[in-house]
């Protein structure tokens, strides 16, 4: 009796008995649906995270004024020790792209009758090449605009929204921020939320030296963008950054830094390890109903085995061996766990599309957890059918036959 007869035999079974072999694929089905469905909830949250991070800018480091940690020179954002100046020193530095300093404020946006209250950032124009950020409209103000301080300004899309009518091209418009008139050179495409659920196009870019002089009065900047030429220079050009900006301070010795430097690499990869343990966890749960759906196949394989005593006890009769009968009943469990399996990723399909578009959360279905899927399926089909397929084959011809229900 071979492998193909084996399916044959299996395949006749599952019709004979199609609603007792449906409710026995159902804890299969549901099983692999709710793997897929929680790997894909996971993969789906580690891509967003992901591509909200690689927004900020790849092989980036962020520049804050202040300690970060420590009481000797305060939190960071509580001290104002970066300067324009200190960005430029860094431009200058090996191995450093681009650089853009920040400086952000909160501003009230008027244009004719509406008014709007926006994050308003000083900044370079390498901000838009650091952000790889295109625009929708007109252009993003340049080296010049900085240089002479231009009342300029680039809007974000939830600013335009909320400004300008439908329909209105904001380009060339005169608005007011904090009661002072800014032209409106360029608007930003549309991003959307950031990772800690802000709205980055609610946003309003200027020349970082009209922010100061015009705008705050004031001569420091809030932040540094620092994006290095390749991620093997970001190390040296982070003890780089250190070291000059430790000399421009005339920090000597053991005193602490009075700024801290972050990498956006190793904040990526601490967020895709959590995503990663997430995902697992959310497998493990998953999984378990599977183990559940298993031991019922197991359940009513046995419940065949008795069943089909006598056919048994024929089988052995007319020649068929023990290995015979344990392929038998061993193909017909694997068979109801792999058409199961199947079953199941369909449903964890639709379901992850389901409530992606029911709840918004993203979801990301892979060939990965498709194939570990029907991998586990055929494993627990396997696993929980070789007692009820041994059983069978341990059967004693004689008394298989005198079986009676």
């Amino acid at each position: 009796m071979n492998f193909l007869h084996n399916l044959e035999v299996a395949l006749n079974g599952l019709r004979a008995n199609k609603m007792r072999s449906f409710l026995t694929m159902l804890g299969i089905i549901i099983g692999v649906a709710a793997v897929i469905i929680m790997i894909s909830l996971g993969q789906g949250a580690s891509k967003r995270i992901t591509s909200q991070i690689a927004s900020m800018g790849s092989n980036l480091l962020l520049v804050f004024p202040g300690a970060g940690q420590g009481p000797v020179r305060g939190a960071s954002g509580s001290v104002n020790t970066l300067t324009l100046e200190d960005a430029e020193a860094i431009a200058g530095l090996s191995m450093v792209a681009h650089v853009a300093p920040e400086l952000p404020a909160s501003g009230t946006l008027s244009y004719g009758s509406q008014t709007w209250t926006a994050r308003v950032v000083g900044t370079t124009p390498e901000m838009q090449v650091i952000k790889d950020w295109p625009v929708s409209a007109g252009s993003f103000f340049s080296g010049d605009d900085v240089r002479s301080a231009a009342m300029v300004a680039v809007l974000g899309k939830t600013v335009v929204d909320n400004l300008f009518l439908p329909g209105t091209n904001p380009v060339g418009s005169t608005i007011r921020i904090n009661k002072l008139p800014f032209t409106v050179v360029g608007v930003l495409s549309s991003r959307g939320a950031s990772m800690g659920g802000q709205d980055q196009d609610d946003v309003v870019y200027i020349p970082v030296s009209a922010a100061q002089k015009r705008l705050l009065g004031v001569n420091h900047v809030g932040l540094i963008n620092v994006q290095a030429e390749t991620p093997e220079s970001m190390a040296f050009v982070q003890s780089s950054i250190e070291s000059l900006l430790r000399e421009r301070h005339r920090l000597t010795g053991s005193g602490s830094d009075d700024f801290s430097v972050r990498n956006l690499t190793s904040v990526l990869e601490a967020a895709e390890n959590t995503t990663a343990i997430m995902t697992l966890l959310l497998a493990s749960v998953a999984a378990v109903s599977l183990l559940v759906g298993g031991i019922g196949t197991m359940n009513i394989m046995l419940v065949s085995v008795t069943e089909r005593t006598r056919e048994i006890g024929l089988r052995m009769a007319v020649g068929a061996t023990e290995s015979n009968i344990r392929n038998q009943f061993l193909v017909e469990a694997l068979v109801l766990c792999l058409i199961g399996g199947v079953a199941g990723i369909l449903v964890g399909i639709v379901g992850s599309r389901v409530i992606s578009k029911a709840f918004g959360w993203p979801t990301y279905v892979t060939l990965s957890s498709i194939l570990l899927s029907a991998g586990f399926s055929a494993a627990v089909g396997i696993f929980f059918g070789y007692y009820p397929a041994r059983k069978a084959a341990g059967l004693d011809p004689i008394e298989a036959l005198r079986f009676e229900r």
